[in-house]
């Protein structure tokens, strides 16, 4: 509906953003004063409108008409103009309005939508004034503007600044906005509840009130940076001190708001709670601390034994050669030979004990590149005689250009223990036969090795398979070491050792050694 001005009609029309009207409109006979509306109503998306009640004609500007996106020759009337508005709320409130402009001569001003003809919605600004005659009201005169662009924006705006909040209240990080005196401004749930204070009771405080005097000196350099523009956040670890007296330790990251000139407005603060992560961590930390101390004194009893059992062990072995030497006699009995046996198993459990102490004391091994092919041909060569005793098959399917990252001295022993053992363990009056293959998974090169012998129950044994001295079957050269010596050798290149076996169907070990690119 348009508004169209004539000589005697005053229009009120606000000239400040976001709606542009003047105050009054008198008699337009100047040219200029004609040509002056013209531009507000083309800048201003301003139209005009007009509605004379005797003639029952509804006037718009052709501005009104290009906000309504009808050609310059439509002829509205007040059905169709009023059926311009959405369906709803904005159609039955301006029915309502311009009723009651006419009926009771009340002026009206509303936001509303309209959907042109093109469906697209569009918010408008609707200013209606009746023009009274003797009580009558003869005509309805009024504004119309475009202001779609201006209330989508603010209504964005609004959304987000919702959803900020929303956020803000909501997230599970204390949050806070600080004042350049360090007065609390606005508190989230998640900060009340880690330092037990409510929001009112925080809005009486300052950061300073609760927090631990030791720590009150933190950060004060760098909020006097922030405010100079030398910085815009910081990010320290205090203490702040809650309401029932606890030790809060707390992760906290702080920003600096500017207005649009650059002048700091406030602070806007994240406190994470540590306090958990802090009692845990030193906890761990004891732990460590206590672990340490304990395999510090278990090394140094390991190598305290080792050497005094050498010791003993030799003067024991001495001291036989020199009976048998000089009293050949005395060793012609059957005692004799029975605690030369012991001497000698005494001197397998000090060698034994040597091997796996100097696993352990072993830090930052020195690995190089070795080719995982050439090193298992060194192996198979090494026990050549042994494959050939006990017919033994062994297939290889290694890529020659693998290489691992490994200490040649612990390569070759694993590689030998695990063929040894795959021959040692065959299933009684059958050859062995043994399959190698290698798989690349991530960073590691699995050498699996495969035997067909009498395999392990892990179901009894798993949780002590490469436990020290541990047999699982009956063989005059078992001692239980083998796979605790292997298993410390692999770990302390970087690698781990997983295993599949059934009994009389044959165990599998993977062997993931470290890829060298």
């Amino acid at each position: 509906m348009v508004l169209k001005f004539k000589n005697y009609i005053r229009v009120p029309l606000l000239i400040n953003t976001p709606y542009i009207l003047s105050s009054q409109v008198t008699k337009a006979t100047n040219q200029n004063e004609v040509n002056l509306l013209d531009f507000i109503q083309k800048y201003a998306s301003i139209g005009t409108w007009e509605f004379d009640l005797e003639l029952e004609t509804l006037d718009w500007s052709s501005e009104t008409k290009k906000i309504h996106e009808v050609p310059i020759d439509f002829t509205p009337n007040v059905e169709s103009g009023i059926s311009f508005y959405k369906t709803g709320y904005s159609r039955d409130t301006i029915s309502t309005l311009f009723t009651k402009c006419i009926s009771n001569h009340e002026d009206f001003d509303v936001e509303l939508q309209i959907v042109t003809p093109t469906n697209k919605d569009k918010w408008i600004r609707a200013i209606g004034m009746p023009i009274i005659k003797n009580n009558v009201c003869i005509k309805v005169q009024g504004l119309f503007q475009d202001i779609d662009k201006k209330t989508k924006d603010t209504k964005a705006l609004a959304y987000k600044e919702q959803q900020l909040r929303k956020t803000f209240e909501n997230t599970l990080v204390g949050m806070a906005i600080v004042d350049l005196n360090g007065n609390w401004l606005d508190v989230n749930k998640s900060l009340c509840k880690t330092l037990g204070y409510s929001k009112d009771q925080l809005s009486t405080m300052t950061v300073k009130t609760i927090t631990h005097p030791e720590d009150i000196h933190i950060g004060q350099k760098a909020m006097i940076e922030m405010m100079r523009g030398q910085r815009e956040y910081y990010e320290t670890e205090k203490r702040y001190i809650s309401k029932t007296g606890k030790n809060i330790w707390a992760q906290l990251f702080t920003s600096i708001i500017r207005d649009d000139s650059g002048e700091p407005l406030h602070y806007v603060a994240q406190i994470n709670d540590l306090t958990k992560i802090k009692e845990t961590s030193k906890k761990v930390d004891q732990l460590l601390a206590t672990t340490e101390d304990q395999n510090k004194r278990l090394l140094n009893f390991a190598h305290i034994v080792s050497h005094n059992l050498r010791s003993h062990y030799g003067n024991l072995d001495m001291l036989l050669d020199i009976v048998k030497m000089d009293l050949p006699e005395t060793t012609e009995n059957e005692i004799f030979p029975l605690i030369g046996l012991a001497v000698s198993h005494l001197g397998e459990t000090v060698e034994n004990l040597n091997e796996v102490a100097a696993i352990n004391i072993q830090k930052d091994l020195k690995t190089e590149p070795l080719n995982l092919l050439e090193n298992f041909n060194r192996a198979h060569s090494s026990i050549a005689a042994l494959i050939i005793d006990s017919k033994t098959t062994v297939s290889i399917n290694i890529d020659p250009n693998i290489l691992v990252k490994a200490v040649p001295a612990y390569l070759d022993s694993i590689l030998l223990n695990f063929l040894t053992n795959a021959i040692k363990y065959k299933k009684p009056n059958e050859p062995a036969n043994i399959e190698i293959n290698t798989n690349i998974v991530n960073d590691f090169v699995v050498l699996e090795i495969k035997d067909h012998g009498q395999g392990i129950d892990l179901e009894k044994y798993g949780e002590k398979l490469f436990g020290m001295y541990k047999t699982f079957h009956k063989h005059d050269d078992s001692r239980g070491l083998g796979l605790f010596i292997t298993k410390n050798q692999v770990e302390a290149i970087g690698g781990k050792i997983e295993v599949e076996s059934k009994v009389n169907e044959g165990t599998t070990f993977y062997i993931h050694l470290k890829k060298h690119e």
